[in-house]
């Protein structure tokens, strides 16, 4: 139900065969709060699977961010539509291994004031590769991408644009009926000049770190160079499987670059089963 895209949202292509053909539709919406405030993200979505192999997804993200207060300024909050994206997935499922492909693209056309317009197209090549042992799925990401995508586990409390490759790779295991746990590292390697964009009237400290130092530079925009926008760290989630059309996660992330401890939570609408179900 991860589907990709977003003005920032990080690809996760699914295992193939759990796909069906025709009309596809999911609503998810993320939360994630830290000490640089909190982010909160409705994604919608509606595409075609043409083949068990191959489909597309249109969709536009709204987002609403609060910045944390500080002894220096008090808190500050903004929503708005991000920017609207459109996706190209193909997923081949082996007895072997299971690997799947996203191709997301990003037009600059949402609210700059939010901080989630970097006044640039965006797009975002991301790879998986997993395969099942029983109850246990050991997965691997790796992509290339001109922004700085967000997870489930972690909606980012700013918006990138440079290029960077990232990697994500962990295990997700299958405890009892409905529910799973999961762990996962990341890392965003990027090269080349980084502007960040503050999300929510945040400002950037004199670290260069959103939503630290507040009142520091009273800047909610900076550039530098690729050391600005490196970031590694690792996620746990619990996911539930509520019923054949929806599920809750509840996550924890630890950002080492910018020393934040997120916790986050997502809800799910797979809107095309229902539909398909209801026919």
């Amino acid at each position: 139900m991860a589907l990709p895209g977003v003005a920032s949202a990080q690809a996760k292509p699914e295992t193939a065969s759990k796909d069906d053909t025709g009309f596809t539709s999911t609503v998810e919406f993320d939360g994630t709060k830290n000490s640089a405030g909190q982010e909160y993200e409705l994604n919608s979505n509606v595409g075609y699977a043409f083949t068990k192999h191959f489909g597309m997804d249109f969709g536009v993200p709204f987002y609403f961010a609060t910045a944390a207060a500080t002894t220096t300024t008090s808190s500050t909050s903004a929503s708005g539509v991000g920017n609207p994206f459109v996706d190209l997935r193909w997923k081949f499922p082996g007895e072997r291994l299971n690997f799947g492909t996203v191709l997301t693209g990003a037009a600059p056309l949402g609210d700059k004031n939010l901080g989630v317009n970097t006044g640039h197209a965006t797009f975002d090549w991301t790879n998986r590769f997993d395969h099942g042992f029983n109850q246990v799925t050991p997965f691997f990401e790796a992509g290339l991408s001109n922004t700085t995508w967000d997870t489930r586990q972690f909606v980012r409390p700013y918006t990138s644009y440079g290029l960077n490759t990232h990697f994500r790779g962990g295990a997700e295991v299958d405890v009892w009926k409905f529910i799973s746990l999961g762990a996962a590292g990341y890392d965003i390697a990027p090269f080349g000049n980084q502007t960040l964009t503050s999300r929510g009237g945040k400002h950037f400290g004199p670290t260069g770190k959103p939503g630290l130092g507040n009142g520091g530079s009273g800047a909610t925009s900076v550039t530098g160079t690729s050391s600005l926008a490196k970031d590694y760290g690792y996620s746990t989630w619990v996911d539930a499987t509520l019923n054949r059309y929806m599920d809750a996660e509840l996550g924890y992330t630890r950002s080492a670059s910018f020393d934040l401890n997120s916790i986050s939570f997502s809800l799910g609408l797979n809107v095309g089963k229902l539909v398909r179900s209801s026919r």
